[in-house]
């Protein structure tokens, strides 16, 4: 499963919880960006897709190495197609809110290299799953366990929909 969806979504928060609740580990994708790419976004320049093609071979191979909740903003369709044929079929859960509200996340949070600066690129970028996609869009402006709960009921129906 990708938690996906812009910088200061709450990825990782949400990522921890929904690890705790259903007992799979989770693995911020953020960790697995090269100094070079880590570097580029702290200076507020965006990343281009040549930057993120080995980032997100990275990512698929770590959801192929065992099953995971994986934080990854799998901004664009075809980085999602990368994902899947790295990883197979994955659930994408879409962290979706307002962009005021992850503006205001990403100035309270400390010690994170991506700026608020960037928000407005990703957002550009940003291409919401399709009908064709086994995905699923939950609204992050509510408590994180109600947050947890929508995705365990996407979860469930896209089991049963299998």
């Amino acid at each position: 499963m990708v938690l996906m969806g812009v910088s200061g979504c709450g990825k990782t928060t949400v990522g921890n919880a929904l690890a705790a609740a259903i007992g799979l580990p989770y693995l911020d994708g953020d960790i697995l960006h090269s100094d070079a790419a880590v570097a580029k976004m702290a200076k507020g320049i965006p990343l281009t897709d040549e930057d993120r093609w080995p980032w997100l071979r990275r990512v698929g191979a770590a959801l192929a190495e065992q099953p995971r909740i994986l934080g990854c903003s799998a901004l664009k369709r075809a980085y999602r197609d990368l994902l899947r044929q790295e990883a197979g079929e994955i659930l994408f859960i879409h962290l979706t809110g307002a962009p005021g509200v992850i503006a205001e996340r990403m100035r309270r949070r400390s010690g994170h290299f991506m700026p608020e600066v960037l928000l407005q690129s990703q957002l550009a970028d940003l291409q919401p799953p399709g009908p064709d996609e086994m995905a699923a869009p939950v609204d992050i402006d509510q408590p994180v366990e109600g947050i947890v709960r929508d995705i365990q009921l996407a979860m469930a129906r896209a089991e049963a929909s299998r």
